[in-house]
């Protein structure tokens, strides 16, 4: 089970113009029962790992974070692909294993993920 969160937020330029809410979006991955670990895109070729526990996620529930789950497991190469992603969404595409060329955008994978659930 993979957990994608939409952020309002974001401290990039380009998002702020062109991206609507939401403006950010990151993947989590469940560990154990309650660690989880978010990818946080930062620039290309750069991946932060932080790690979160379910108060932590609540806590991000709270500040205005929107959650999306969807039922896949990682890919065994997530890493080595995601080190290729130009955006969050693009990472957060590798990290569901979708393809979809017309998606470059939060808002546009938000409202692709909430239609399938």
């Amino acid at each position: 089970m993979i957990i994608i969160g939409f952020a309002n937020n974001t401290s990039k330029l380009l998002p702020r113009i062109f991206c609507r809410t939401p403006r950010h979006c990151a993947p989590i991955v469940r560990v154990a029962s309650n660690k989880y670990i978010m990818y946080q895109f930062v620039r290309h070729g750069t991946i932060a790992q932080i790690s979160l526990n379910s108060r932590a996620i609540k806590l991000l529930c709270a500040h205005g974070w929107r959650f999306v789950t969807v039922k896949c497991t990682l890919p065994c190469d997530f890493m080595r692909c995601a080190r290729r992603a130009r955006t969050c969404v693009a990472l957060c595409k590798y990290a569901i294993n979708i393809y979809a060329p017309f998606i470059q955008t939060p808002r546009a994978l938000y409202k692709s993920l909430k239609n399938k659930v």
